[in-house]
C-alpha cells in the first residue's frame, strides 16, 4: 500500500475510499463488511451453547465469552430488522428443540456470541427477581432484547452486565 493510497483513504472523498476498499476486497486483503448470520446457523450454535452450559456450568461459560466474542465493534450500528430476524431464528430453534426447550441462558449467550462475532454491539444481562425468586438472562442490541427482558410481565433487576469482549 503506497503513501498515496493512505492519503486517499484518509483525506479522499467517500467515493475514493469506497473504490480503495473494493480493490482491497478483490485482492483478498480485507473482509467484506459483516458476515450475516443465517437463520439455519443459529440452531447449531444454540444447541452447542446449551450443551456447554450443561457441561461446564453457566459461570464458566460467562468467563469463556472473552475468548469466543471479540471485543471490537464495527462503526455501523446493527439494524433493528437484522436483530429482529436473529431473535426470531433463535427463539424458533429454541422452542422446536427438545434439548434447549426455551432456556433463556442458552438463548441470551447464543445471541450475544452471534452478534459479537458479526462485529455488532451487544450487551448480555443477567437479572434477578425477588419474589418469587428467579434468575433470567437476556441480550440487548439495537434496542431489542433476546429473549424478552421481562418474560410474562415479570421485571428482572440486572445484577451482572457483560458488554463487548466478555467484560
Amino acid at each position: 500500500m503506497a503513501a498515496a493510497d493512505v492519503r486517499k483513504f484518509a483525506e479522499g472523498t467517500p467515493e475514493e475510499r469506497a473504490e480503495l476498499v473494493t480493490v482491497f476486497l478483490r485482492a483478498g486483503c480485507a473482509k467484506d463488511r459483516r458476515q450475516r448470520h443465517t437463520d439455519a446457523g443459529a440452531g447449531p450454535w444454540l444447541r452447542g451453547v446449551h450443551l456447554l452450559i450443561r457441561t461446564v456450568g453457566f459461570g464458566r461459560v460467562l468467563r469463556l465469552l472473552s475468548l469466543a466474542a471479540p471485543a471490537y465493534a464495527r462503526a455501523d450500528t446493527p439494524s433493528t430488522q437484522e436483530v429482529r430476524r436473529l431473535k426470531r431464528a433463535i427463539l424458533a430453534h429454541s422452542r422446536r428443540s427438545w434439548l434447549v426447550d426455551g432456556d433463556c441462558k442458552s438463548e441470551a449467550v447464543t445471541a450475544f456470541l452471534l452478534l459479537r462475532r458479526s462485529g455488532l454491539q451487544a450487551v448480555l444481562h443477567i437479572g434477578v427477581r425477588e419474589h418469587p425468586f428467579a434468575l433470567h438472562a437476556w441480550t440487548v442490541s439495537a434496542g431489542l432484547c433476546i429473549p424478552d427482558a421481562d418474560p410474562r410481565g415479570h421485571a428482572f433487576e440486572p445484577v451482572l452486565t457483560i458488554d463487548g469482549g466478555g467484560r
